[in-house]
């Protein structure tokens, strides 16, 4: 029997040893050094930050962190239901769209494919089935719009942070192999595209770069935060992206988003006027009648953020493809349809998976006030949309 106690009391000290080194190594071990440079106005010399104020680490849903992952685990979050399969028609683009003619394709999430002036761009490409590391993470309910085989030569790709819905590594390692595009993302990030022998510029908010004659992206500021590997939080930069054109009008991809001080998309206007906007709208719900996140708008913020771009028209993005929230699957859509005749305006609205978008030319934005957030918050307090989970 004592001999028995000394063995138990010998492996409940190992787990408890094991369980210490855990601690202190397992975290460090997770940690990545993707960017070193001078410090600025956003970056401490070791990790970035939202320099209108860091919200985005706060719990979504309120409350402490240890109860918020239980209730993921537990089910127990009050989440909508979601369909488990989405039907996707197959949609097969182009080769290319020449002169000022525009079209955009919605292949999911993130992912769009516009096409103009003879270059094809792809934002965010994501084809994984989960959007998580080593296959975990929330399961896609929507195939990709467009396959990959079907997608046509790819010159630019946008990629905005590190996160796994967002930069999907066999996506570029695959595009990178095929098509040897130009990505462009922002700091620290380009060392996760590096591991898979793809190359990307990596440039800081207010960055450059020219593509071909007559089109330039410029790399812009949003308000978000990056991670892979837990401890590696902010350590590479997030951004939103304008890609300018000597006619026709600009093309902005916002990211992924929380509004932060609201100002970065006058920022991103000043650059030119804006002929399409493609902007988050989902993942924003955490708690009944949430309406955003520090690190995600809801579609009330978007029709706000699409106001101040000025922009002709909008696609929403990041809803109906992964789980990420608890808003039920159509909430994204329909509210926004409500949050647009709040601010009067149009050209902003839920497009199908897929299905190809003729964009017009940009028209000059009009001088209306913009719309504050508090007024719009008034505006949606109505039974019809406090119905939506």
């Amino acid at each position: 029997m004592g001999s028995l106690l000394k063995i138990v009391g010998g492996a409940l000290v190992l787990l408890l040893v094991a369980a210490g080194l855990a601690v202190t190594i397992v975290p460090r071990f997770l940690d990545r050094i993707y960017y070193e440079g001078p410090e600025s106005g956003h970056y401490d010399g070791a990790r970035f930050f939202n320099p209108d104020g860091d919200d985005t680490a706060r719990v979504p849903g309120g409350g402490s962190r240890g109860n918020f992952l239980w209730r993921q685990l537990t089910g127990r979050d009050d989440r909508a239901p979601w369909p488990d399969r989405v039907a996707v028609p197959a949609s097969r683009p182009a080769a290319r769209v020449m002169g000022e003619r525009m079209v955009a394709t919605w292949i999911g999430h993130a992912t769009v494919l516009v096409q103009t002036q003879g270059i094809n761009i792809l934002t965010d490409p994501v084809y994984a089935d989960r959007s998580g590391p080593f296959g975990f993470g929330p399961k896609r309910v929507a195939a990709p719009g467009v396959a990959f085989d079907d997608l046509p030569r790819i010159d630019l790709v946008l990629v905005s942070h590190n996160h796994y819905d967002h930069l999907d590594q066999t996506a570029l390692q695959r595009l990178w192999q095929r098509d040897h595009p130009v990505i462009v993302t922002s700091l620290g990030n380009d060392s996760v595209i590096a591991q898979t022998g793809a190359k990307a510029t990596a440039l800081d908010w207010g960055g450059r770069v020219t593509v071909r004659p007559g089109i330039e992206v410029a790399v812009t500021r949003n308000h978000h935060w990056g991670s892979r590997w837990f401890t590696d939080r902010n350590r590479a930069l997030w951004s939103s992206f304008v890609v300018r054109f000597l006619s026709g009008g600009n093309l902005f991809f916002a990211g992924d988003t929380g509004f932060g001080d609201g100002r970065w998309p006058a920022e991103a206007a000043a650059l030119g006027p804006i002929r399409l906007a493609l902007i988050p709208v989902g993942a924003f719900r955490f708690a009944r009648g949430q309406m955003s996140s520090g690190s995600h708008i809801g579609p009330a913020e978007a029709a706000l953020v699409y106001q101040r771009l000025g922009a002709t028209r909008g696609l929403p993005i990041h809803w109906g493809t992964f789980r990420l929230s608890y808003e039920a699957y159509d909430t994204p859509p329909r509210l926004l349809a409500a949050a647009m005749k709040c601010t009067g305006g149009a050209g902003f609205a839920g497009v199908p998976i897929g299905r190809p978008q003729e964009i017009a030319p940009a028209r000059a934005p009009g001088q209306a006030t913009p719309m504050t957030r508090a007024a719009m918050l008034r505006c949606l307090d109505t039974p019809a949309v406090r119905a939506l989970r």
